[in-house]
């Protein structure tokens, strides 16, 4: 089975990217929906992040609120590392479950995961390839606006991420989501034939 990585900033589309692999034909495994999992009651690291981050983070209802949790780790590198800490190894016991399991169903196959910070946190290198998708910042700020992020905080999330000339280094395969989504379409198929191409052991 071929692991590949894919990636990008904020609203870049790389969500949209890895919902085009899946009708090709890829299986897909999408850390953040995965992190989400992983805070709810009940999940891996709830009880881990309240102790950590306080009561005051929760609603009414007891699950996470996680644009408050967010504010108590936007702009604090140390903060935000302890809360990387708690998340994302049972993230990765998921990932690798999953993965597990896709090898078992079909071990020609390959899969995606989906993950924002993959070459932030190094773990690209567990992955065959790396697909990075990225866009106009302009259009990246615009569609964040669209889901109901506050420009500014937009903004501020966009300037802080590594910047993609940097991320290009480590990537295998760019996808540019700035044009029509049937350009995005056609790009995201150029990659694919590419990975079937690829030998697998």
């Amino acid at each position: 089975m071929l692991k590949v990585g894919l990636t990008g900033g904020l609203a870049s589309g790389k969500s949209f990217v890895g919902h085009a692999l899946v009708e090709l034909g890829c299986h897909l495994i999408e850390a953040d929906r995965l992190g989400h999992e992983v805070i709810l009651p009940g999940g891996e690291a709830f009880e881990a992040v309240v102790r950590e981050f306080g009561r005051g983070i929760l609603d009414p209802d007891g699950t996470i609120n996680r644009k408050r949790l967010a504010g108590e780790v936007f702009g604090k590198p140390d903060r935000l590392a302890v809360l990387n800490g708690l998340v994302h190894p049972p993230v990765f016991r998921r990932e690798q479950e999953l993965m597990d399991e896709y090898q078992r169903v079909d071990p020609r196959g390959i899969t995606v995961v989906e993950a924002a910070i993959l070459i932030e946190t190094g773990s690209y290198k567990r992955f065959d390839r790396l697909i990075l998708v990225v866009c106009d910042e302009a259009i990246q700020l615009e569609r964040a606006c669209e889901r109901g992020a506050e420009r500014a905080e937009a903004l501020a999330r966009i300037q802080r991420q590594m910047p993609v000339a940097e991320k290009k280094k480590f990537a295998d395969y760019v996808i540019d989501t700035s044009g029509s989504k049937e350009e995005t379409l056609r790009q995201t198929r150029v990659v694919y034939d590419a990975l079937r191409r690829i030998e697998q052991p």
